[in-house]
């Protein structure tokens, strides 16, 4: 029963924010990459619905940095839950084309000023990192990626593909790692209390020693630096939620 009211409760938060965002947007300035952070910050408190406990941190890091290129860990659907806290202003997120396509959400995406892209299309890729490394600079952005390229559902830390990394240097702007601490198996919308999870924001990667040759290095080092933090945030994370259930026992 829970979790049914739990879904009716984000889908009617989903459609009522969409229905807001859309008209301001297209009335006023449509894809302006501002309204990216102002509704993010809005989906952020979908953690509440989902009884979620969120602890976001480390956005301190980037507070000098003016463009960069972010890159996070992707582990499923509830990625929309977790990491819309941690999106900095005039940033955009990178998704596939097919996004467009689901109700509501997909037209607010796109009208916010995300960039949509066709995956499928090989051909076209370094064409594509080439518009949105002149977007960076023209419309002063920066950009929110996946370089895993899909969800990992449980499978740990997939491996990097080097498009995120090849757009920062061409773009000569830093890549920012946040890491998001493990999910899979942990949320279950008929859960009264899901526990609590980490985002944390590292620190900025100078890129300006590397070369396109070097995407791969990069990416590698990223996914291995990546790949401990995320270790280090489920443990803190077990340690979190054990103390919270031993003061709720405590308690009762």
């Amino acid at each position: 029963m829970l979790s049914i009211v739990r879904i009716f409760l984000a889908a009617c938060f989903i459609i009522v924010t969409t229905l807001c965002a859309l008209p301001y947007c297209c009335l006023f300035t449509p894809r302006n990459p501002r309204h990216v952070y102002t509704f993010s910050r809005w989906f952020a408190q979908l953690h509440n619905i989902i009884g979620l406990k969120l602890i976001h941190r480390g956005k301190e890091q980037v507070a000098d940095v003016p463009r960069a290129v972010y890159i996070s860990n992707h582990q499923n659907i509830f990625d929309f839950v977790t990491s819309p806290g941690m999106i900095m202003p005039r940033t955009v997120s990178i998704g596939k084309k097919s996004l467009l396509w689901i109700p509501f959400f997909g037209q607010l995406y796109w009208i916010t000023g995300n960039i949509l892209i066709d995956r499928e299309n090989k051909s076209k890729a370094r064409s594509t990192i080439q518009q949105v490394v002149e977007a960076i600079h023209q419309r002063n952005l920066s950009v929110w990626m996946y370089p895993e390229g899909t969800r990992s559902k449980g499978r740990g830390l997939l491996p990097f593909k080097t498009g995120a990394f090849r757009m920062a240097i061409e773009a000569g702007v830093p890549i920012v790692p946040v890491c998001v601490s493990s999910t899979h198996n942990k949320i279950a919308l008929s859960n009264r209390d899901n526990g609590t999870v980490i985002a944390e924001m590292m620190e900025p990667i100078d890129v300006s020693g590397y070369t396109l040759q070097d995407a791969r290095q990069l990416a590698d080092m990223c996914h291995a630096m990546m790949e401990a933090k995320i270790a280090e945030l489920d443990k803190e994370v077990e340690m979190i939620d054990q103390a919270r259930n031993r003061e709720e026992v405590r308690v009762s």
